[in-house]
């Protein structure tokens, strides 16, 4: 019989996720990383997703008020070995320390352009002729 498997994160992944994003947001506001890409940049780190085997770490970031993301992700792929070694003492407790991927979070750029969408002259009529069907 074989385990079956699901798209969905376990909540082990999660918990493990949420401690890894924690510990990654602590160095990255003490400003450790000795980068001049990074130096001076507030980075917000949106999610950590875990592979299955707790092996890797993928962190979605958006850099808040820059908008050379691909610079500043390249740099954070570039100090990856440092950060994880940064990281390590709050994640102690786990067997294995993770590696740490830096991926671009375009979740708020997907969120704007929904919205424009939702707000678009061809979108509100047809919002407004449904409406006028249910009176």
């Amino acid at each position: 019989m074989s385990k079956a498997t699901t798209s969905a994160p376990s909540q082990r992944m999660l918990r493990v996720g949420e401690q890894v994003r924690s510990a990654l947001t602590q160095v990255l506001q003490r400003g450790e990383i000795s980068d001049p890409v990074i130096e001076g940049t507030v980075i917000s780190i949106s999610e950590v997703r875990m592979s299955p085997d707790l092996k890797i770490a993928t962190a979605f970031v958006t850099p808040l008020g820059n908008s050379s993301h691909d610079q500043i992700v390249a740099a954070l792929n570039r100090n990856a070995r440092f950060i994880r070694g940064k990281i390590g003492p709050a994640l102690r407790q786990m067997k294995y320390m993770p590696e740490v991927r830096f991926r671009d979070d375009t979740s708020f750029e997907n969120f704007r352009r929904i919205d424009e969408l939702l707000k678009s002259p061809e979108v509100s009529r047809d919002l407004d002729h449904s409406e006028e069907e249910k009176d």
